[in-house]
């Protein structure tokens, strides 16, 4: 009686449950989580994001609550098992875990129940996923984030760290920059597995290395971080640039006062209010609960705000989808092939509709990606962590922060080290009797430059001179600088000045001031001894051709005037103008007598004869102008061979040493200078270094090594250095000298660190010092020696006299020619004249007569000739009447031809 009451009792509370559960409908939504969860944060903000989405939902009587299952990472068998249970229990949606392949498991049941699968970690998507949706910003899209980055922060030449293959996918945009910008230059490095990243570092320091691209684990960031203190690679003239979305979660105080430039991306806004706040709501529930949990606003992983913002997006796909249908869950069996009817239409409103979250604004594309989200761009200062700028699709904006970021720091009230070499006179042990400290042991041109700079710019320093006493060389075995470029590289020194010259290979590994001495490479060879006079120095004035040219003249000149003299008649005359017999005529310029008169004139002597013709009073003229010239210039340069000595080079010029070889040159092997002649690929200089390095003994020796050289061998060894240096020495050693010109050109320069902020502030007070005249004035006051010996005695030989040659002296033997034309003209003029009156006296033709004379003429033999008689008019007188009468008649013709020369007499 009592059993058969109480079945319409149970049969009631059957029918009430039955309509309680119609009237509320709740949905499960489950979340895998990692047995050994190391972060508190991911589930609290997966369960506070589930209550925030429940409340959220319009459709009465709805709730969505959360169901947390912990798996082993890497048990595969054991999570499908728990997801099973899940599925028999009933939810909405699966998300996690976190770690793969454990996660493929997951989404392969979720694929084959049609149950939505969501996942909050990075994973590359090869293929089409029907019931999966990731909420972690693409693959391909945040690689296109990295490139930006890097183009904005204009980095051409970097590094790239990265840990596992995940982190290629990540940066294959980024590997291929160099395909689209060939001045990009990249080194890709692998982290060690057993994270000793010391040795890799390293590395990149010796290979001067200073922009690094870091993909790793934000558990590693730290990591990388103190390992790359430990060696000095945490200073301000090191970048990095992680790539990791949980920079922010990392602890940076040990490195945000060193100055390091760090740069990091973050998808969740830490600085957000809306952010802080609901973390602040999330420890204030637990601690009304009971419980204490460590959750930092500002160290909110990405992964745990995703987690967050994938509860609002389930429950905005449910709450829209409630509308057209009533979303209920149902227990599913792992071993049957039920499948739950909603999860498609679930899964595609979760990828149509948009919610925002703790990571902004949650949307898909078309292909179900999530391409489509913003980044900040922080940047690490002395207050930690600041916002440099934010990334979208459409590019990158800076933000008010980044004028602090752009901010140079001032080279003002800094203590700088300086590292440099001791070697004259750019850096010298100062030489005291008493005890020296610190910078004033030191004196040079470098050290004077050093403190005018910092006297100027107000900064502090210390000198430490390099302990291999090297420039600078890169050393292809170990990958690593010696000198001071390595004390740069390796952050024990802040700036590096001495005779450093800048080239390619070291400006690629630091940065360099402006020059601040021009110079180039010359040859270092010994003062040879002087030229003993010679027996014939007086010939010396002109050069051979010159004397032979002369001579030749002087003959020429002899036989012209010899020739006109027997063309004209006005240099025959009677031997005797007082004798009465006028039979014969005779001529004083035969051709001895020509050479004589040449010989005297030239002599500046005279002769006893005198030319009467025309023409040959041209010749002569001439002559005397020719001789005066040359023998005043002659004069003139004897006088300077006479006070000066000359000195006998056996080489002028690196084309004379290389086609020698009695002679050996070297140079020191680790400078600028050894590296012009190894990379030259001109004539002869790479020659010139293969003969040097088969050299035995070497030639290679350092500057002190290779002066000493040079002197001891006596000319037979030519030392290649700068030439600053060589204007040093020789000025203080008589014994040395420089030969030939520049071989190139370049110049010294102050060496800093890559990328450091002090370059610009020396360049600009290199400017004004440069301009005001204070860098030429520093090296007049270590280059001049006041009490020099030698300088006289180069000046005598740089201004030795040279010999006159005939580009000289051409123009007077041009003025000689021209004037030897005129007079045979007018020799020519006076024959024709001449022939003309004889042919009219004796009634004959003119060309008989000329017949008659040119026969005469060019016999060349004898100096007199018959007297023409005068015509028969002329001869009528008898006895001595007549014969007065005819020397009468002779002496007007004589004295019409002559002129004053001579009257003959009348007897």
């Amino acid at each position: 009686m009592a059993c058969s009451s109480l079945v319409p009792l149970v049969l009631l509370l059957l029918v009430l449950e039955r309509q309680l559960s119609d009237a509320t409908n709740t949905i499960t939504i489950g979340a895998l989580f990692d047995q050994y969860e190391s972060d508190p944060a991911r589930e609290l903000a997966f369960r506070y994001g589930v209550e925030r989405a429940s409340s959220s939902i319009k459709a009465e009587g709805t709730s969505i609550v959360p169901r947390v299952e912990r798996v082993p990472a890497s048990n595969g068998f054991q999570t499908a098992k728990r997801v099973c249970h899940l599925l028999k229990v009933g939810v909405g949606a699966i998300i996690g875990p976190a770690a793969e392949p454990t996660a493929a498991h997951v989404r392969s049941l979720c694929d084959t129940k049609s149950v939505p699968h969501m996942t909050t970690s990075w994973r590359y998507r090869r293929r089409s996923e029907p019931f999966s949706v990731s909420l972690y910003p693409h693959a391909e899209t945040l690689s296109q984030t990295y490139v930006d980055i890097l183009e904005t922060l204009r980095w051409t030449k970097f590094h790239v760290l990265y840990e596992d293959n995940n982190s290629l996918v990540r940066l294959q945009r980024v590997l291929r920059m160099m395909n689209t910008n060939n001045k990009i230059s990249m080194t890709v490095r692998q982290l060690p597995a057993n994270m000793d990243y010391r040795m890799l570092l390293k590395g990149i320091q010796n290979s001067g290395g200073t922009h690094l691209v870091v993909d790793c684990s934000a558990e590693n960031i730290y990591q990388v971080l103190k390992q790359a203190q430990q060696i000095g690679m945490v200073t301000r003239y090191y970048h990095y640039f992680f790539t990791n979305l949980d920079l922010h979660t990392v602890d940076l105080h040990d490195f945000q006062f060193a100055g390091t430039n760090i740069t990091g991306l973050r998808l969740v806004n830490t600085d957000d209010y809306d952010v802080i706040r609901q973390v602040q709501s999330w420890k204030e529930a637990e601690a009304l609960r009971g419980r204490h949990v460590t959750v930092s606003p500002r160290r909110l992983s990405t992964e745990a705000a995703l987690l967050y913002d994938a509860a609002l997006l389930f429950a905005k796909a449910v709450d829209d989808l409630h509308v057209s249908r009533d979303i209920r869950v149902m227990s599913l069996n792992c071993d049957m092939d039920d499948l739950w009817p909603h999860g498609e239409s679930v899964l595609n409103y979760m990828r149509n509709v948009e919610v925002l979250g703790l990571t902004g604004l949650v949307r898909f594309d078309t292909t179900g990606v999530r391409s489509h989200f913003s980044l900040d761009v922080v940047t690490l200062l002395d207050e930690g962590l600041v916002p440099l700028g934010r990334w979208t699709p459409e590019g990158f904006s800076a933000s008010g922060a980044d004028n602090r970021t752009r901010v140079v720091p001032s080279i003002k009230n800094q203590n700088l080290t300086v590292t440099t070499l001791l070697k004259e006179p750019y850096t010298m042990l100062k030489e005291s009797s008493e005890e020296l400290e610190g910078n004033d042991r030191y004196e040079g041109i470098c050290v004077d430059l050093i403190e005018e700079l910092a006297q100027a710019l107000h900064f502090n320093y210390t000198i430490k001179p390099v302990p291999d006493n090297a420039p600078g060389k890169y050393d292809p075995e170990t990958g690593r600088w010696n000198g001071m470029i390595g004390e740069l590289l390796e952050g024990r020194a802040d700036l590096a000045i001495s005779d450093l010259t800048i080239t390619f290979e070291r400006e690629a590994v630091v940065d360099f001031t402006m020059q601040f001495m021009n110079l180039g490479i010359s040859i270092l060879y010994r003062k040879p001894t002087r030229e003993p006079p010679s027996l014939f120095s007086f010939l010396s004035p002109l050069s051979l051709r010159v004397w032979l040219y002369m001579a030749g003249a002087t003959m020429g000149v002899s036989l012209l005037m010899f020739v006109l003299a027997r063309f004209t008649p006005y240099e025959w005359e009677p031997p005797h103008p007082c004798a009465p017999d006028q039979e014969q005529l005779q001529n004083n310029f035969n051709f001895l007598n020509c050479i004589w008169f040449c010989i005297g004139s030239l002599m500046q002597q005279g002769c006893d004869f005198l030319p009467k013709a025309v023409s040959t009073r041209m010749v002569a003229a001439m002559w005397w102008f020719f001789t005066l010239i040359m023998i005043s210039s002659y004069t003139a340069n004897l006088a300077a061979f006479l006070t000066v000595e000359r000195l006998v080079f056996p080489i002028t010029s690196v084309e004379d040493l290389a086609a020698q070889s009695s002679i050996k040159y070297g140079l020191y092997e680790s400078g600028s200078t050894a590296t012009f002649f190894r990379t030259s690929q001109i004539a002869p200089y790479n020659k010139m270094w293969q003969v040097m390095e088969s050299q035995s003994p070497t030639v290679f020796h350092d500057t002190e090594e290779g002066i000493q050289r040079v002197k001891n061998d006596k000319g037979n060894f030519a030392y290649f250095m700068e030439s600053s240096s060589i204007e040093y020495h020789v000025e203080r050693d008589c014994e040395l000298s420089q030969v030939g010109g520049l071989l190139d050109n370049k110049g010294y320069g102050i060496a800093l660190p890559p990328d450091s902020p002090w370059t610009n502030q020396l360049n600009e007070r290199l400017v004004y010092m440069q301009e005001q005249g204070k860098l030429a004035e520093l090296k007049n006051k270590w280059w001049k020696n006041d009490g020099a010996q030698c300088s006289d005695d180069r000046g005598r030989s740089s201004s030795a006299a040279s010999e006159l040659d005939l580009e000289n002296v051409g123009g007077v033997f041009v003025c000689l020619m021209g004037g030897m034309v005129v007079a045979t003209l007018i020799a020519v003029v006076e024959f024709i004249f001449h022939l003309r009156d004889q042919a009219s006296d004796d009634n004959t033709s003119v060309l008989s007569e000329m017949g008659r004379e040119l026969r005469f003429i060019l016999r060349c033999h004898g100096s007199t000739k018959p007297a023409r008689a005068p015509p028969p008019a002329e001869r009528r007188g008898s006895g001595s009447h007549g014969l007065v009468a005819f020397n009468e008649a002779a002496a007007r013709k004589h004295s019409a031809a002559y002129g004053d020369f001579g009257t003959p007499a009348v007897s």
